[in-house]
Order: structure tokens, then C-alpha cells, then sequence
């Protein structure tokens, strides 16, 4: 009988923190790949809250009151051509809006490749997204999340780093393993806004791709990063949506990634708009692009 009083206690003191986000790092003491340096995070506010050199990479979990709570969850991935990541514009606003929609929303704060305290730094960003996922579905009951029912949100960078999880979810590298890399870190569904796509020339945004893989990458390292290369059957259903008129990152690396999904029959909506430019997240007086997040939402409850 007490047992069970207990059980009920701290399910309700559960729920009730429902309504507060909470912040956990990623690994237990020093992340893989990396060393101890005198390296620190950088925080700069200019408008948007720009994050660099990432130090101790970690979830920050916003929840639905647990009225609205209906058991999907988002990890967002911010973008930031790999040298920054746009926290709050493409991370935490995402996060606090989809809480609206009874959906938990958890930004990833992502180490960036850099060379001082990494031994590989182009598979650091990979094995924090997976990491992510996986701690997700390990708090899932303790959540209130469906472990069958998390995706992953990434913009520009972020959107590529969505996709090569979408499609490298099992690469693993030699390192030391817990009983969290025990679960999968495939996600069930995948939302990539403006997304980095191809390294190849023709559709390349060169900043991203030197920033993770370097000027003079291999055509075999090329490929590897290229999403739209990567696709097969088990690549989870994705929403995608893009600016024509995207100078940053051209609307081609959508088009690519979409003609390989159907190539697979892989489920997939995408939305492409006339205008809105790149980087343009909710979308609020850019035009028609302001509705694209109504289109997700649709979406995501079918």
C-alpha cells in the first residue's frame, strides 16, 4: 500500500514539472572525441543569442502543460552554418511553440567541429544528435513522450545535420559505450527547414560543408555528407519546406532530398514558397511563408 502511494506521489510531482524545461548534458564527464582545453562557451546576443564553441553539449527540454500533453516530441537542431548555432531563432521559440500544440519541444545544443579539442571533429554534431535521441526515448515514460513518436527539426546546418542523422542514425565509431547506446537513435519522423542537403558543387553551401568536412574533402567524404546519397527505405517520413528565393542555401538541396525520398517511397510533403529568403524561421511578415508552420502542424497530427 505504501509502495504504491509512493508511485502515485512521484508520478503527480512528475506531472506537475510539466510546465517548467529542465537542462541535461549529453554524457556523463567528457564528451567522446573531445579533450579538456581552456575553451570557453561563447554567448553573444545580437538580436539572436549566437552559441559558439560548445563545450558541454546538452538537451534543454520544454513540456506541454500536461492537460495538452499528447506524447510527441521534436528535437530541434538550431542552425548556424556549423560555426554558430542560432539558439533561441531557430532553438528554444521553436521549442516553446510546439508546447502549444501539446508537443514536446528539446533543443539540442550541439558541440561545432573545431580542431582545439576534438580528435574528429566532423563526427562530433552526428554523435550529439544521436545521443540526443536516444536520451529522449530513455525519459520517454518518465516524460510523458511516446518512444515511437520523436522526430528531429533542424534549420540550414542544423537541417543537414537532421538529415545525416535521418539517414546515419546506426553509423557508430569506435569508442566507449553505456546502456543508453543500447536504443535506437533512428527518428520517427524528420522536419528540415531551408536544410544544408547536398556537398556536392552544383547544390553546396560551402561554408557549412568547410566547416565540418573541410576545403579538400574527399569525393568519398563529399558523398558520405551529401543527404540526398544517403536515403533509403528506413529513412524516417519528412517534412520539408524552402524559400525559393533562398540565396544562402538554394532550394535545390530540398528538391534533392525529396526526389531521393520518393525514389524510396519514403513519405514526404514538402512546401516550397515563392519569397521568404533564407534563415526566416517562423516566418512572421515574410508572406505566404508565414503559413508553413500551420503545414507542419497538419502534418505532424496525420
Amino acid at each position: 500500500m505504501r509502495s504504491s502511494l509512493l508511485i502515485l506521489l512521484l508520478n503527480s510531482l512528475i506531472l506537475s514539472t510539466y510546465s517548467q524545461d529542465l537542462k541535461l548534458p549529453l554524457w556523463d564527464g567528457i564528451p567522446p572525441l573531445q579533450s579538456n582545453t581552456d575553451t570557453e562557451e561563447k554567448h553573444v546576443r545580437e538580436g539572436i543569442l549566437r552559441i559558439s564553441d560548445v563545450q558541454i553539449p546538452e538537451i534543454e527540454v520544454y513540456f506541454p502543460t500536461k492537460q495538452i500533453l499528447n506524447g510527441q516530441a521534436v528535437v530541434i537542431l538550431p542552425g548556424g552554418g556549423y560555426r554558430i548555432l542560432a539558439y533561441d531563432w531557430e532553438g528554444t521559440d521553436f521549442a516553446k511553440w510546439f508546447n502549444s500544440e501539446g508537443i514536446t519541444g528539446i533543443v539540442l545544443k550541439y558541440r561545432l567541429p573545431e580542431g582545439k579539442s576534438q580528435s574528429d571533429p566532423k563526427e562530433v554534431p552526428l554523435l550529439d544528435a544521436q545521443r540526443a535521441i536516444r536520451l529522449v526515448r530513455q525519459h520517454a515514460k518518465e516524460w510523458g513522450i511516446d518512444p515511437e513518436n520523436i522526430g528531429v527539426m533542424g534549420f540550414s546546418a542544423g537541417g543537414h545535420l537532421a538529415s545525416t542523422l535521418s539517414t546515419q542514425y546506426d553509423h557508430a565509431i569506435e569508442r566507449e559505450m553505456d546502456e543508453v547506446d543500447k536504443l535506437s537513435a533512428r527518428p520517427d519522423f524528420s522536419i528540415l527547414v531551408y536544410p544544408v542537403i547536398s556537398f556536392r558543387d552544383a547544390a553546396a553551401h560551402s561554408g557549412s560543408r568547410e566547416a565540418l568536412i573541410g576545403k579538400n574533402a574527399s569525393d568519398e567524404l563529399t558523398d558520405r555528407f551529401s543527404g540526398e546519397l544517403n536515403v533509403n527505405d528506413q529513412t524516417p517520413p519528412t517534412f520539408l519546406v524552402h524559400a525559393q528565393d533562398d540565396l544562402g542555401v538554394p532550394v535545390k538541396n530540398s528538391l534533392l532530398y525529396y526526389e531521393a525520398l520518393v525514389e524510396h517511397e519514403v513519405p514526404a510533403a514538402m512546401h516550397l514558397y515563392p519569397s521568404g529568403g533564407h534563415g526566416f524561421a517562423f516566418g512572421i511578415g515574410k508572406g505566404n511563408v508565414e503559413n508553413w508552420r500551420s503545414e507542419l502542424i497538419s502534418w505532424l497530427k496525420k
